[in-house]
């Protein structure tokens, strides 16, 4: 699909020849999208050989702001631009809300010319009248506000009335009546406003402070509130989705005929229909996490359906084991498919579109004599990605199909081939990938760390895989908030620090993990004015707010002449900064009741004791995990991405001993280990040996720097 081309300094020739500047023009060239979108409309509108600058900068805004919008009905728009009969900016929003709206229809030039102002010529009397109404309204705020005086607001209420005026002229008029009634510009008017010292309050007037502040905070928008709310209804889609530019100057505009959107919406009874379709050549990824979201989220919050399909073209990369993966990682991530379906099954229907695309001359055959694990040894040619992408998007009447940025150069072919085949279209919509600091997400390089041994497996708690996130006890809620504070925008992949998804895990823990306690590297301590055979049962709070009167929220912790303090809250040489144990110096121990005589103790350390003269505590593995890249984007490094390996992302202390009450807990079981982190039970566990990963620490560093 060849657009058309220019050399850089004819192309900025043909933009200065519509009246754009000079910086613009030499900005535009460097983008060689816009340069595409540009030149065709200016050859589409016949203004080769130049025009005015306010015809110029109109159709500047078509070939930026609404290049994929009303394709169809674009001969229209430029006719009525070029002859200036839309001259305004808010002529050309309102044409354009209008032909969005009748994108695949025919409708009647005079409604069209109502809608977007043609014909309307709004006086400099006129709006000297609506400004003069707005200036009464507003003159006591205006004279006490000066030149503070919010002038977008009153711009507003004039354009209001009269919503076809010139915006400049409408601004020159009330500059000019701000000066009549203010007069000249004081020192004071250039002044910034200061803060003045207030006196402190009173109780019940800091309260009202913050009471009123409260109702003063900005409602969240409703992108906010629902990131689906950008998606259009399927009965809109009517649209022209894309144009699809030939070498020979021809223009293809793809949209669906009337006939073939009703079609599919009896099939539907106008449902949303999407579709989540991983390749099954590996473990999802927290990146698919976000897939899903978009996906089975969008059919959930619009009462539609979402299918499970496996995009399985690739017989050579593709294993029963991935299959198996993704249908199991999809239900614990809390998402329900619709049905389950693969690629594979459509190979028959594919297969005889493929015959009919050669019949019209447009498509060629690639042969694999490789064995399919769902569809076994029946086909020996296999359909590529970008032919059975789109043609299986619409033999399931998928009424969005959604996918990340990177396939967005893919979306002239999706719906060239549909057209060829005259196919129902779907409404493709492109989103950001997710990219996550200190790790690697392209399955191709997960793969190779896998199989050559850099971790261990596909589960390894490393991995930002869902089946490591899972093993290292991160739940699907803490996942699913995360990916909803992203978003579902279209702003280019920046990195997302990996301290962000922590908060998110935190922030859940904290509510649904008991505190217990567990020392890591014990270090024996002989309490010598507690009689040695003596041991006593200490109540120790499973969550920080418990209340004394339930009993629920405690647990019954054994305490004797030996308890087990870490090593790092010992030290022989004592200093202000340290809040351990050192020679000479007190502390208290957590849940040890204080002797009210003795001086203020700052340092609270946990401990485990024996539960009974010369039995040891319970002894657990603890396994501490770092960031597996020690860059922020390893994938920067290239080929030496694999030296970027952190050694010290693992460490293991086998020796580790924990209260009497975790002996019970079973795989998958999450705690707060006080002071140390949270952490959730392993997979390698043991009768009599239990393994614990640490999910994350107690600090959250998202709040002070995060991304």
């Amino acid at each position: 699909f060849g657009a058309m081309a220019l050399k850089a300094d004819e192309s900025v020739k043909l933009f200065l020849s519509i009246g754009l500047d000079e910086k613009t023009a030499t900005t535009t060239i460097n983008n060689p999208k816009v340069t595409a979108n540009l030149t065709a409309v200016i050859h589409e509108a016949g203004v080769t050989d130049g025009c005015d600058r306010t015809t110029g900068n109109l159709l500047y805004t078509v070939a930026t702001k609404h290049h994929s919008n009303l394709l169809l009905h674009r001969p229209t728009l430029f006719s009525y631009i070029v002859s200036s009969k839309i001259k305004t900016p808010a002529q050309l929003d309102a044409a354009v809300s209008f032909l969005d709206n009748h994108a695949a229809e025919d409708f009647k030039l005079d409604e069209f010319e109502e809608a977007c102002g043609v014909g309307v010529e709004v006086s400099v009397e006129d709006i000297e009248k609506a400004a003069g109404e707005v200036f009464e309204e507003n003159k006591k705020t205006i004279s006490e506000q000066r030149y503070r005086t919010n002038v977008g607001q009153l711009l507003g209420h004039v354009r209001k009335s009269l919503p076809w005026a010139d915006p400049k002229i409408v601004k020159d008029v009330i500059d000019r009546k701000m000066y009549e009634l203010l007069g000249e510009r004081t020192a004071a008017d250039n002044e910034k406003p200061t803060k003045k010292k207030e006196k402190k309050e009173k109780p019940a007037a800091k309260a009202e402070e913050k009471k009123a502040a409260v109702e003063a905070t900005p409602e969240p928008s409703e992108e906010e509130l629902n990131p689906y709310s950008i998606f259009p209804q399927p009965e809109q889609n009517l649209m022209v989705h894309t144009e699809v530019f030939y070498s020979d100057g021809s223009v293809l505009k793809c949209n669906n005929k009337k006939e073939v959107l009703d079609k599919h919406l009896k099939v539907t009874g106008g449902k949303v229909y999407t579709r989540f379709p991983p390749e099954p050549n590996g473990y999802l990824h927290i990146g698919h996490a976000k897939a899903m979201f978009v996906d089975f989220g969008l059919a959930k919050e619009r009462g539609g359906c979402c299918y499970l399909r496996y995009d399985d073209t690739n017989p050579e990369a593709e294993k029963k084991e991935y299959i198996n993966h993704i249908e199991e990682i999809v239900n614990w991530m809390g998402w329900e498919p619709f049905k389950i379906t693969y690629t594979s099954d459509y190979f028959q229907e594919l297969y005889d579109l493929a015959v009919e695309l050669i019949r019209r001359g447009h498509a060629y055959v690639d042969h694999q004599f490789t064995p399919h694990p769902h569809a076994g040894d029946k086909w020996c040619i296999y359909p590529s990605y970008d032919f059975a992408h789109c043609t299986v998007d619409s033999l399931e009447n998928i009424t969005h199909s959604l996918c990340t940025l990177e396939f967005e150069t893919r979306r002239a072919s999706y719906y060239w081939l549909l057209h060829s085949l005259d196919l129902y279209m779907p409404y493709v919509w492109e989103y950001s990938r997710l990219n996550i600091t200190n790790t690697v997400m392209s399955k191709r390089k997960l793969n190779y760390i896998v199989t050559n041994n850099h971790v261990d497996g596909w589960d390894d708690p490393r991995l930002l895989t869902l089946a490591g996130l899972r093993r290292r006890g991160v739940t699907p809620t803490a996942i699913n908030a995360f990916v909803r504070g992203m978003g579902i925008t279209r702003s280019d992949g920046s990195m997302i620090h990996v301290s962000r998804l922590e908060h998110h895990i935190r922030e859940e823990f904290n509510k649904t993990a008991p505190r217990t306690m567990v020392v890591l590297n014990p270090l024996k301590v002989v309490i010598t004015n507690l009689e040695s055979d003596k041991v006593m049962e200490l109540d120790a709070k499973r969550w920080p707010d418990a209340q004394n009167d339930d009993p629920s929220a405690f647990y019954k912790v054994p305490f004797s002449g030996v308890v087990y303090i870490d090593q790092s809250d010992f030290r022989m040489k004592d200093s202000k900064d340290y809040y351990g144990l050192a020679p000479g110096k007190s502390v208290l121990l957590r849940y040890i009741e204080k002797d009210t005589s003795t001086l203020f103790l700052q340092g609270v350390l946990h401990w485990v004791a024996e539960s009974s003269p010369g039995k040891e505590p319970i002894k657990v593995e603890v396994r501490l995990f770092e960031k597996l890249f020690n860059s922020e984007n390893p994938a920067e490094l290239n080929d030496d991405w694999l030296t970027d390996i952190n050694p010290h992302s693992k460490v293991v202390l086998s020796d580790a001993y924990a209260v009497s009450i975790l002996k019970d807990a079973a795989v998958g079981d999450r705690f707060q280990f006080e002071r140390l982190g949270y952490f959730a039970v392993d997979k390698d566990s043991e009768p009599g040996k239990l393994v614990f990963n640490r999910t994350v620490t107690l600090r959250d560093s998202y709040g002070k720097g995060g991304k």
